[in-house]
């Protein structure tokens, strides 16, 4: 589209399998093509599996991922005997019954700003100090959805937290087993993480909002 070889900046990545909703990027671009026609021509272009659902431009200076004040991630665990087929690539199959009161009282356990290094992916060097402002789950049906938002997050964390949490639901792990867990600073004493295909990527948070206007679904406004 514009004629020669464009760098695209996204806000992070995500792990194969994961999915995203909000993801955002950013693009500097040789040609004064309108946003809307950008939009229209990567998705005529884009295998099916990726959508670009607004185009717009971009203050000076804008950069989706060190612009970025914060992320916010959902992850759906399905909580019965039964696993789905409709829905496998989008869940977490857990089939023994898992007690969310639990599971509530050692995500309180996490919020604030801590050391998440008992968390964070082996070979992830990166500082291990997040905010993690809200970890808040919720049962509906059979299905119990965790909701994650922070300045920022260490490469699977949130699988990581959902994992820990998970063994706190069955009965595995207690609160006590968390707060010596996250005082450890150690990988190697955490339970597996989370499958992937439970996590999508909801929102990435930047301090000025109209940097993304409302979105318009056709080229007359």
């Amino acid at each position: 589209m514009m004629g020669s070889k464009t760098v695209v900046v996204g806000s992070g990545r995500t792990d194969a399998g994961v999915h995203a909703l909000g993801q955002v990027a950013h693009s500097d671009v040789t040609r004064a093509i309108p946003p809307w026609n950008i939009m229209m021509g990567l998705n005529s272009s884009l295998p099916a599996d990726v959508r670009v659902l607004e185009c717009t431009s971009a203050p000076e200076g804008f950069h989706a991922q060190r612009s970025a004040s914060g992320k916010s991630y959902r992850y759906i665990i399905l909580n019965r005997a039964a696993p789905t087929a409709l829905d496998r690539h989008r869940v977490w199959h857990i089939r023994q019954p898992l007690d969310l009161p639990a599971m509530q009282a050692a995500a309180a356990l996490l919020v604030g700003e801590k050391d998440f290094a008992s968390f964070k992916s082996s070979g992830d060097d990166t500082t291990t100090v997040r905010n993690l402002r809200t970890l808040r789950l919720e049962r509906e049906k059979d299905r119990i959805l965790l909701y994650f938002e922070a300045n920022g997050f260490l490469k699977h964390m949130v699988r990581n937290i959902t994992g820990a949490l998970v063994e706190v639901g069955l009965g595995k792990l207690t609160l006590s087993d968390i707060e010596d867990l996250l005082r450890s600073r150690s990988r190697e004493r955490a339970p597996r993480k989370a499958a992937p295909q439970g996590l999508t990527l909801m929102r990435v948070f930047y301090e000025d909002p109209p940097v993304f206007p409302e979105r318009r679904l056709d080229p007359a406004g």
